[in-house]
């Protein structure tokens, strides 16, 4: 093991193309959290290469080479023999010790118990991020966004190989029972979709138990490649379910609906604000810290969005909303509305403000 301790420590990290991320690592001891090709790795590689090469040790645990009981035994004296500073586990795996080090860091799909190490959850690409990776920002940027969601890797990917690109890596970054479920919510995204009802259409189809299917359920919701939403003072009504990245819902469904889709992308950005956030009746989602709701309207003129309020009226009064905030494609403008500000906002504009 000493050998490929060498290996790992001698090897020199390559990171191409990278922008950097709204999430950044300093010098503390963290644990980053993310689904498959988020960006943990190049997130990590991007801060080791900002230190000498001699300070870090970077070790990707699914090295099948790796025999772990034997670097558990080596891995403390390799570090203080060679004076590592930085330790990185990527795709951390529970059995590996942590060695004494000055700065130790995990990355993990879900989060674990170690209290010592600080959370960091890195998210696909946002709409801000994303611009980033495009050659020109104009009114393409959205249309591109749409085509290839959040995951940085699908710019490298060409148009006719997306498709089964990401079946093949949601595939291998699951079990069968989750990638299952997952395609069940691509075909069903922003709307309400409870364990059971995907147990009861599992079940025609494969021999499963609902214990099991329920707890690969809830792995995916730990695991953040599902999304789900409570209806407001509800607690105990079906949840709405979101898909972790926007591109799933044509890699893995051949049903067709831009509002869904649309929805979807706004809720995105949303859960990345860590805000309290609900949906509710005729409305998408509500934010109650901010008095705001938010209506998802890709295509709706004023006249639409005018007749909409109007059912919404009850629920504006109750709980005294300041503000609707109309995220369209490309419409813009403001309502007057006796009871609140309506501000009628394209997503690209909406997605970039404060």
């Amino acid at each position: 093991m000493e050998i490929l301790l060498e290996e790992f420590y001698k090897i020199d990290l390559h990171l191409d193309k990278y922008h950097d991320r709204k999430v950044q690592i300093d010098e503390r001891s963290y644990q980053i959290n993310g689904i498959t090709k988020s960006g943990k790795t190049q997130l990590v590689k991007s801060y080791l290469l900002s230190h000498k090469k001699s300070s870090y040790l970077y070790i990707d645990c699914n090295d099948i080479r790796i025999d772990v009981e034997t670097l558990n035994d080596s891995l403390n004296k390799f570090c203080k023999d060679n004076r590592i500073d930085i330790l990185v586990f990527d795709n951390y795996k529970e059995e590996f010790n942590f060695p004494n080090v000055s700065q130790l860091i995990i990355t993990s799909e879900k989060k674990l118990p170690i209290p010592e190490l600080d959370t960091l959850d890195l998210y696909p690409l946002d709409y801000e991020e994303f611009l980033a990776y495009e050659h020109k920002y104009d009114s393409s940027a959205l249309n591109h966004f749409f085509q290839l969601g959040g995951l940085a890797v699908m710019h490298k990917i060409y148009s006719d190989e997306r498709n089964i690109y990401l079946q093949q890596v949601f595939q291998n970054a699951l079990d069968n029972i989750e990638f299952d479920i997952l395609i069940l919510c691509a075909k069903f995204n922003s709307q309400k979709l409870s364990a059971f009802t995907i147990y009861e259409r599992l079940k025609a189809k494969r021999k499963i138990s609902k214990d099991k299917l329920y707890k690969s359920f809830e792995s995916l919701v730990e695991k953040k490649y599902i999304h789900l939403l409570e209806k407001f003072n509800h607690t105990r009504a079906t949840k709405k379910v979101y898909l972790c990245d926007t591109s799933l819902k044509s890699a893995l469904s051949l049903e067709k609906n831009f509002g869904r889709l649309f929805e979807n992308m706004v809720y995105l950005e949303l859960q990345k604000q860590n805000k309290e956030l609900y949906y509710d009746d005729d409305l998408e989602f509500y934010l109650p810290q901010d008095d705001e709701i938010i209506l998802c309207k890709p295509f709706a003129d004023e006249r639409k969005v005018f007749k909409k309020l109007e059912s919404l009226e009850a629920f504006i009064f109750t709980y005294s909303i300041r503000k609707i905030t109309v995220v369209t494609m490309n419409k813009e403008g403001s309502l007057s509305h006796p009871l609140s500000k309506v501000n009628i906002i394209p997503f690209d504009v909406w997605a970039l403000g404060d």
